[in-house]
């Protein structure tokens, strides 16, 4: 299911990142360690930079328009996704069919305890930015928990290059090394102390390198575009830089042995979770992004109740934009509605930070309400206290049996 980060505005890494004279992003942040006399692997350099890369154009992307210019019909985003999730799906299924042998690579270049300092190095990233999520994982196996980490930090480091303080020396080749780099370390191959941790998890899990790749096209969008003409173009969106973490994770996690759903059906409701998460960011940071130049909201949809990006930069709340308004979060909910059929199906280990995740991130929408719309100069945040009172409810709902075995007993 999808974890905690999505795009979530949060203290950035950036206390001592900097870009080095020879124009490598350095991350000493997340590392946290001295760098070796006599080592192979690099400091944990998030991407390397060179002067050539500022200003080159980025790599096209196909449309995810439901009708292009010309008027003829074409694939919508939903089915893209929905043929990854199939994808992801059959994936896990044959590996539970025939679960594959240790496929660790032996020659890794690690120091010694290496992955043990690695693991715990994600961790603390974890406890540190996603607290609620950390605590919720440590019902978890050991192996599962660290594994659910390591996701997390790469995720965590790929959105801080187009959303972090760095942001503005990040190109689309910059992008395009740091997908070399996910291939590398999915054959073994990690360029540094948290690129191991996420390499040694993908030798244990049967997780695939597409979501990932998805991911970086999401900060490859960022770098791009400002503007959503409708709702197909902003789902896709939506995948890319959050449902994508559901589909990540899905095979961390696992699916409770006496689940009677669909593999497929467990994929969709973690994608699910994915998009409520992000669409409940983009309601939240209406304000943030529009000084920043950005409306992630459909235009169409706009220009239907009356607004447009004029209204946005304004800020002011008025009926028509309340009602624009209480659309967004009626679409946010349903999906936070087909998430919450999925998290029951999940391993009964796994399902607390999950549950714990979904429960934070509706009451976001619930504060939105609660500040009468205003999105332009309020920030919708739950407190320290709900976030607490969130940990024995989610845990609770945790305990409970999967939908499809409670719905057979009805």
């Amino acid at each position: 299911m999808a974890i905690i980060l999505v795009r979530a505005a949060s203290p950035g890494l950036s206390a001592a990142d900097s870009i080095s004279h020879q124009g490598t992003l350095q991350c000493s942040t997340l590392l946290k360690t001295k760098r070796p006399a006599a080592r192979r692997w690099m400091p944990c350099s998030l991407i390397g930079l060179h002067p050539s890369d500022v200003g080159r154009p980025s790599p096209a992307v196909y449309s995810s328009l439901a009708v292009n210019p010309a008027g003829e019909a074409v694939v919508s985003s939903e089915q893209k996704v929905y043929d990854v999730v199939l994808k992801q799906a059959a994936l896990l299924k044959r590996q539970l069919r025939t679960p594959v042998l240790d496929a660790r690579p032996q020659d890794m270049d690690m120091p010694r305890n290496g992955l043990k300092e690695a693991y715990d190095r994600c961790g603390e990233i974890c406890e540190e930015y996603a607290k609620t999520f950390y605590l919720g994982t440590m019902l978890m196996t050991e192996e599962r928990r660290r594994a659910i980490w390591a996701i997390y930090v790469w995720c965590r480091r790929t959105d801080e290059l187009v959303d972090g303080p760095n942001a503005n020396y990040i190109t689309p080749t910059a992008l395009d090394r740091w997908e070399k780099r996910l291939e590398d370390l999915f054959t073994g191959r990690p360029y540094d102390m948290l690129d191991a941790a996420l390499s040694d998890t993908i030798s244990r899990f049967p997780i695939d390198i597409q979501p990932f790749r998805d991911m970086i096209e999401g900060m490859r969008s960022d770098l791009r575009k400002t503007r959503y003409n409708n709702f197909d173009e902003l789902y896709m969106y939506c995948y890319y830089v959050a449902g994508t973490v559901g589909l990540m994770s899905v095979p961390v996690m696992g699916i409770a042995p006496e689940s009677k759903a669909t593999t497929e059906s467990v994929y969709s409701a973690a994608l699910a979770l994915g998009i409520a998460n992000q669409l409940t960011n983009i309601l939240r940071d209406v304000g943030e992004d529009a000084r920043r130049g950005r409306i992630y909201l459909p235009q169409d949809e706009l220009a239907q109740a009356g607004l447009s990006d004029e209204d946005i930069f304004k800020g002011v709340v008025t009926n028509r934009w309340r009602n624009f308004m209480k659309r967004q979060i009626k679409r946010a909910r349903m999906f936070f509605e087909e998430a919450e059929r999925g998290v029951t199906e999940l391993s009964q280990a796994s399902r607390w930070p999950v549950w714990a995740s979904l429960l934070l991130y509706r009451q976001i929408l619930d504060e939105i309400e609660a500040n009468d719309y205003n999105n332009f100069t309020k920030r919708a945040y739950v407190g320290k206290g709900k976030k607490l009172l969130a940990l024995p409810v989610a845990y609770g709902k945790s305990l409970l049996l999967p939908c499809s075995l409670r719905n057979g007993q009805t």
